[in-house]
């Protein structure tokens, strides 16, 4: 069962200009429930702009992102933050915690926002750093943990509200090999035990030789999509 599809999608940034930049050129693409898919291409290729859309950060200048039988493209602003926040969790280069708040807090922060009661919290909470391993890091702010376990966090965080899909933007650019390869285990552990979606934008070979599925892009086209083994 298909988790996205993108139908047609362009995407031109300064379109009246005298040189509009055409970062997407027609991306058509189905992503179905449970894959550990990777987006690969050089630099500028449009890999991170097709994942933006995706996650209805970034709106196509032409067709449609069909998620859960809905057109998001379509959605008005508010519309859209809702939706993000139900259906899809992101995992950003940066992690993106919030420095003033534990990593239990940074984890239940999405719930609070979705008006989930205290208890509901607790257990999700105490569930995910189980999963990620970090039931003795629950209390330490983010300048008190290493990269690695910033983004354990941030995938923890990611997972919090239950989404249908999970994008992570070069989530290992800023890990050394013992820490991807950590990452990296715990996100394909996920994805078999609980059938979560994740979709990688990378340029990482670790990332890749992990993938089931990679995608290559170039120039805003697919050009390569492939199953691995």
């Amino acid at each position: 069962m298909s988790v996205i599809e993108a139908i047609n999608i362009h995407k031109v940034y300064n379109p009246d200009s005298d040189v509009p930049v055409h970062a997407l050129r027609g991306i058509d693409l189905k992503i179905d429930e449970g894959e550990f898919t990777a987006i690969v291409g050089p630099s500028g290729s449009g890999k991170t702009t097709l994942l933006n859309i995706i996650g209805g950060l970034d709106r196509p200048s032409e067709g449609k992102i069909i998620i859960d039988n809905q057109d998001i493209s379509t959605f008005k602003d508010n519309e859209l933050i809702d939706f993000r926040q139900k259906n899809i969790g992101f995992v950003f280069q940066s992690y993106n915690l919030i420095p003033v708040l534990t990593a239990r807090e940074n984890i239940e922060f999405v719930m609070l926002l979705q008006k989930r009661t205290e208890q509901e919290r607790e257990a999700r909470v105490m569930e995910l750093v189980t999963a990620v391993g970090l039931e003795d890091k629950i209390h330490k702010r983010p300048n008190q943990l290493s990269g690695g376990q910033q983004q354990r966090v941030a995938v923890a965080r990611a997972l919090a509200s239950k989404p249908k899909f999970i994008l992570a933007d070069e989530p290992t650019a800023n890990l050394d090999s013992a820490s991807t390869t950590q990452l990296l285990d715990i996100m394909h552990q996920l994805n078999r035990e609980e059938k979560i979606t994740f979709i990688f934008s990378t340029h990482d070979q670790r990332v890749i030789d992990r993938a089931e599925r990679v995608i290559t892009i170039d120039d805003g086209k697919v050009v390569n999509d492939e199953i691995q083994n």
